[in-house]
């Protein structure tokens, strides 16, 4: 067996098993590269939302500013005229937890 023929055998032998691995790892990389894809969209999905709902809470945190900034003033005498209630309905709470 000496020749071509053995020529041909050697490439047979090595060559038809490096040719599937090829083709295996070819169809591994395909594969990971579409589940790679699949992920970064669901990504971009997550991220979308989360964009989605930052932009929500940054109008509600500019409501909630121009109320406190248009009523300030207003709004601290509203705070002001309740502490001294507060501040005796506190001390009624502590006497009679002292005397319980």
């Amino acid at each position: 067996m000496e020749g071509p023929t053995a020529v041909l055998l050697a490439t047979i032998i090595v060559g038809l098993p490096t040719v599937m691995l090829m083709l295996m790892f070819n169809r591994f990389f395909k594969f990971r590269e579409k589940k790679l894809e699949v992920e970064a969209g669901k990504a971009a999905e997550i991220a979308a939302q989360y964009a989605s709902r930052s932009t929500e809470l940054e109008q509600r945190v500019r409501v909630l500013e121009q109320i406190v900034t248009d009523r300030g003033a207003e709004t601290a005498a509203q705070i002001e005229a309740l502490r001294p209630r507060r501040l005796a309905r506190d001390a009624a709470r502590t006497s009679d937890d002292a005397t319980a």
